[in-house]
């Protein structure tokens, strides 16, 4: 059974944060195993004294759902210490939000998908921490999709954002405390970073193999299946298709009402994409995309985890659309997309404008794969340097 950074932390807390004031960065995720939330057991802790909370995207409780939906800092209900909303007026921690803090906790799960913003507000908050010279604490939480291989595009520097400001691959492998150091190796090293590792955990597992309870890391999140596709069908949010926000299963189902989906999951099936199927199931997205309107839908039903590659997956999705629709019903929508507003929404989430040329352009999708697959490989190579994990 699976051990979290969190629960290796409260059996022995460091002597070197005795007595100080702590800030600490999380989310609705950020809980014991018996569903105690961080913030309740920080404020009763005796070693140290909890005075400031961050929150990164979606809120401190997963109350916002869509991108770009901000929320305000305010004061804790109970504890009346400060709650500091870091997807809002401000991004990256200001020195006035750090001055009564003397080390910076961050407990978080991600999702193993690059696009997922709080690494992202996490490489924000070392810098802030870096330049007041308040020292960081990952405490480190299972990548829920480790087992698949890595997938998709390196990301390049000229397409960093806030939904990607690494070279990294969209599906990468990595732990959230795996990326932090990588983080401060590339462009944070003056960052005083200080890791508490998990337990029993291995990369070639999913979540569902670590025994913890799966909680909503963001609202449209709602389950490991979610997860699994998801590092290919988040690109549905570059496309006047929709990622089936507004149901209950969102990013597995995928439809638009100009889709033939009879067609589509002919073509689809000829293809023998390895490790899916897909099956046909309309929808009414009650919010968002198509608000109201019938959505022709499909569902992508993961049958082998060690075969299955979102985002060739979704590539091989995004190619069949194109075949089996009429001319120019798929398109790519433009900016804004999370506070980029010249850059293609679909180029910074894929990691360049490689994919979407190739489909454009109606070229070879083998070559574009095995560019990926030049560029995994050595990514792959660098970070063995930073991985804390057995395979």
């Amino acid at each position: 059974m699976t051990r979290t950074g969190l629960e290796i932390f409260l059996e022995k807390i460091p002597e070197k944060l005795t007595g100080k004031r702590v800030g600490i960065l999380c989310h609705a995720a950020s809980i014991t195993r018996g569903f105690e939330h961080v913030i309740d057991v920080f404020h009763a802790t005796k070693e140290f004294r909890l005075t400031a909370v961050f929150g990164p995207q979606h809120g401190l409780h997963g109350q916002t759902q869509d991108n770009m939906i901000e929320w305000q800092s305010q004061l804790h209900p109970v504890y009346k210490i400060p709650l500091f909303s870091l997807y809002g007026a401000n991004r990256k921690p200001t020195p006035e939000m750090l001055k009564e803090i003397d080390a910076f906790i961050i407990d978080l799960q991600d999702v193993g998908t690059r696009i997922y913003t709080y690494i992202w507000t996490v490489k924000l908050c070392m810098e802030a921490c870096s330049e007041a010279g308040i020292p960081v604490w990952i405490l480190d939480r299972p990548n829920p999709v480790a087992r698949l291989k890595c997938d998709g595009p390196v990301l390049k520097s000229d397409f960093f954002t806030f939904v990607g400001g690494a070279c990294i691959p969209l599906c990468h492998r990595m732990t959230f405390a795996e990326m932090a150091l990588w983080i401060k190796e590339k462009y944070h090293p003056a960052c005083d970073l200080h890791i508490v590792k998990m337990d029993n955990w291995q990369r070639s597992s999913l979540y569902s193999d670590t025994g913890l309870p799966w909680v909503l890391p963001s609202p449209n999140m709602p389950t490991l299946q979610a997860a699994i596709v998801y590092p290919g069908t988040v690109l549905i949010e570059a496309l006047n298709l929709s990622e089936a926000r507004g149901t209950t299963t969102p990013f597995e189902l995928f439809g638009a009402p100009y889709l033939n989906t009879v067609e589509l999951r002919k073509n689809l099936m000829d293809r023998k994409i390895p490790g899916c199927a897909f099956r046909i199931h309309n929808y009414i997205p009650t919010f968002h995309k198509f608000h109201g309107e019938l959505c022709n839908g499909m569902q992508i039903h993961v049958t082998d985890t060690d075969k299955f590659r979102p985002v060739e997956t979704a590539l091989e999705l995004f190619d069949a659309i194109i075949e089996t629709s009429a001319p120019d019903s798929l398109k790519f929508i433009p900016p804004p997309y999370e506070y980029e507003y010249r850059l293609m929404p679909f180029d910074i989430l894929s990691g360049d404008s490689g994919m979407r040329e190739t489909l454009l352009k109606r070229q070879n999708l083998i070559a574009e794969k095995e560019r990926w697959a030049t560029e995994t490989e050595v990514f792959e190579k660098e970070f063995r340097e930073f991985s804390l994990y057995k395979e």
